[in-house]
């Protein structure tokens, strides 16, 4: 099975809109590593909590 995100990919929680948008630092099944813009590196267990795709922000 692959995995649900890639490093490099960004994402946000839907549960912690306050954190801004995260950039994925690793993967590995459902642990997800994201470095959020506005809470730091978080690691988000995606059986509990669905992480959407978005956008990269704009610099």
């Amino acid at each position: 099975m692959l995995a649900p995100f890639v490093p490099g990919d960004w994402v946000e929680n839907p549960l912690q809109p306050d954190w801004g948008p995260g950039q994925v630092q690793s993967s590995i099944g459902p642990r997800v590593t994201v470095n959020f813009l506005h809470a730091g590196k978080q690691l988000i267990n995606t059986d509990q909590v669905v992480l959407r795709p978005v956008k990269p922000p704009e610099d």
